[in-house]
């Protein structure tokens, strides 16, 4: 039986002489005319972004893009040694690793900051979720940092761009609200990390929630490629590999008694 709604595409179409996207000419009006990180906004929410929604994605796509020797870029470089001949597996297996550990914690911090927002006295909910985590003994998203202490120092410099660019503000206020709040529960000071101000940022240019991992992705899936360049020229993953074989000995399992 067919189904009764048939699906269709605001997306893209094509025929032998063009191709329009997002009701847009390609050739026309797209190539040459828009940036990169303008077309990525525009395929994704279908509206040309303004000049500030503009710096403000460029300058989470700069910030998310490299961050070391991360699990990210080693399964990377890990993968594209044990497959020279796909490049893009490695970057594939490397974006595996876009989760809600490292760099993808962005959404879940969006989600609070949307549960603040919502709610009728945001102080009291930031309070709230502060106390949930606490008890629970769970990470939250967006905040801490195994090395960047006691403050990330990729955050101010993000609210600073953003508050530039005369953004409402609402979604950083937010944060600031339950950043606050988790510093009083937790009787510490726990630095909202990047991808918490990220998550802040994309809410102010009207990125969905559900869909600022995928800003993360492209913008690691660049940075990850940087990875596998460096790797043909001083390949590393035979040495990270020796190196784990050293450091994590075979330990035979005791045997018990008859």
């Amino acid at each position: 039986m067919k189904s009764p709604n048939k699906p269709t595409t605001r997306l893209c179409t094509h025929s032998t002489d063009a191709i329009t996207v997002r009701g847009a000419d390609l050739v026309d009006e797209l190539i040459g005319e828009l940036s990169f990180t303008e077309m990525t906004y525009f395929a994704i929410t279908g509206r040309r972004p303004t000049p500030a929604q503009t710096r403000i994605l460029d300058a989470v796509l700069v910030t998310l893009m490299e961050h070391g020797l991360t699990p990210s870029a080693i399964a990377t470089r890990m993968i594209y040694g044990s497959t020279p001949e796909s490049l893009q597996a490695g970057v594939s297996a490397g974006l595996l690793a876009v989760g809600s550990v490292f760099v993808g914690t962005m959404e879940g911090c969006a989600g609070l900051i949307e549960r603040i927002l919502a709610a009728p006295d945001g102080e009291a909910t930031a309070r709230e979720i502060a106390d949930e985590y606490r008890s629970a003994r769970k990470p939250i998203p967006g905040f801490g940092h195994h090395m960047h202490k006691p403050d990330d120092p990729r955050t101010p410099k993000l609210f600073a761009l953003a508050e530039s660019e005369g953004v409402p503000g609402h979604h950083i206020a937010a944060l600031r609200t339950l950043s606050a709040a988790v510093d009083e529960r937790f009787g510490k000071h726990i630095t909202v990390n990047a991808t918490g101000a990220i998550g802040a940022l994309l809410g102010e240019i009207e990125i969905p929630t559900a869909i600022m991992r995928g800003i993360a992705v492209i913008s690691r899936s660049a940075g990850l490629v940087a990875h596998i360049a460096e790797e043909q020229q001083t390949p590393s993953m035979r040495y990270m590999w020796d190196l784990v074989e050293e450091n994590v000995p075979y330990e035979a399992e005791p045997h018990s008694g008859d």
